[in-house]
């Protein structure tokens, strides 16, 4: 008889630990306390993005994520584009640190050095005013992922037999059993896996580990005339958010001149990127801003410098505002890429991918269910 698992949380994480466990012969439940998935999980760009992750296991596990999404989507019927990304430089300093980035990767990775001409000839969507070069890799994808992550749990129902509960709030864990309201359910193993929200449960280690991670962004109308921008697309600010950005011995250098420059982007954690999904809309953000809690109200001031910022490095059709959001994730206080706790006998945490749990879900629960 196969050992049943519950896993609490119907984001990424939870999906991807439930599939995990699902390919390793456990009969799993998933309970989610809404009726569909609605928070960080559905709230980005639907970037994959090998490119931010630094070399080793985290570039490995961003790649081999990549795979398992394009299998899910091609399985399931769902869209997806490996577009690729595009990092602009617009002044010397970024430059540099582009170029070095190239060096650095150039036998590891797909990923080209190109100057503004070749930029400009090749993608009409950048801006040819403030373009100086950029750089170019190819592992990058998109999907829309406020569509496939309501459609997954229906996908992993057929394939693996993996039940789901929605809205069912998990009041209490302990070793061997959960509960819902006063329903006691019991299980062998139980995997915690509901982003920032699993502070109900257990506050004092989320406390101690973790704090929050608040974002905005946007989605501009679908591109008339069938307009597509190619390959997501990055000003030279996601140079300074991204570990794998650091193999460059320019990159302080660059921060000294944002400091300078770009002050109020810092303030808000702001670094400016594109998506476009398979309808053309454009989704465009984002900013980071750390807390235990924050005011339910998107700033306006946020926004305004995302638009600003982007329209010196893009060029859309329209630059209509359709939508406008906020999310929060849950980030660890060390600079660290994973939690994996266990707090009680056949009880773990999983958690802590932060803002790349996109990128880096699948692998990262394929390596934690193998050494259960």
């Amino acid at each position: 008889m196969s050992n049943t698992a519950i896993v609490i949380g119907s984001g990424i994480v939870g999906l991807a630990t439930s599939r995990a466990l699902a390919e390793k012969g456990w009969q799993v439940k998933v309970f989610e306390k809404t009726s569909r998935p609605l928070g960080a999980s559905i709230r980005n760009f639907g970037m994959i993005w090998p490119i931010g992750q630094p070399d080793g296991v985290l570039y490995e596990r961003a790649t081999r994520t990549r795979e398992i999404w394009k299998q899910l989507c091609k399985e399931s019927g769902n869209w997806y584009c490996q577009s690729g990304s595009l990092h602009i430089a617009q002044s010397e300093e970024e430059l540099a640190v582009i170029k070095e980035v190239a060096a650095a990767y150039e036998d590891k990775r797909p990923v080209e050095l190109l100057s503004k001409k070749a930029i400009i000839e090749k993608y009409p969507s950048v801006n040819p005013n403030s373009c100086i070069g950029g750089l170019w890799s190819e592992d990058e994808m998109i999907i829309e992922s406020r569509v496939i992550m309501n459609e997954l749990s229906s996908y992993l129902t057929f394939k693996y037999a993996i039940e789901f509960y929605y809205d069912h709030f998990v009041s209490e864990v302990q070793s061997g059993y959960i509960k819902v309201g006063d329903k006691k359910i019991e299980a062998d193993l139980i995997i915690i896996c509901s982003g920032s929200d699993f502070d109900s449960l257990y506050p004092t280690i989320y406390s101690e580990y973790f704090t929050k991670c608040k974002l905005q962004m946007m989605r501009l109308v679908s591109q008339p005339d069938n307009y597509r921008i190619g390959p997501s697309i990055c000003g030279g600010l996601s140079l300074i958010h991204y570990k794998s950005f650091a193999v460059a011995p320019s990159l302080e250098r660059l921060r000294v001149y944002f400091d300078r420059t770009h002050n109020e982007f810092l303030q808000y954690g702001i670094h400016v990127m594109v998506s476009q999904n398979q309808q053309g809309e454009l989704t465009i953000g984002d900013s980071h801003e750390y807390g235990n809690d924050f005011t339910p109200f998107d700033s306006a001031q946020i926004n305004a410098l995302i638009l600003k910022y982007l329209q010196q490095i893009l060029v859309a059709k329209d630059w209509t505002v359709i939508q406008s959001w906020n999310g929060v994730y849950s980030k660890l206080l060390e600079s660290k890429s994973e939690f994996i706790l266990e707090v009680e006998p056949g009880v773990w945490i999983v958690n802590g991918v932060g803002g790349a749990g996109m990128t880096l879900s699948f692998a990262f629960t394929e390596d934690f269910v193998a050494q259960l």
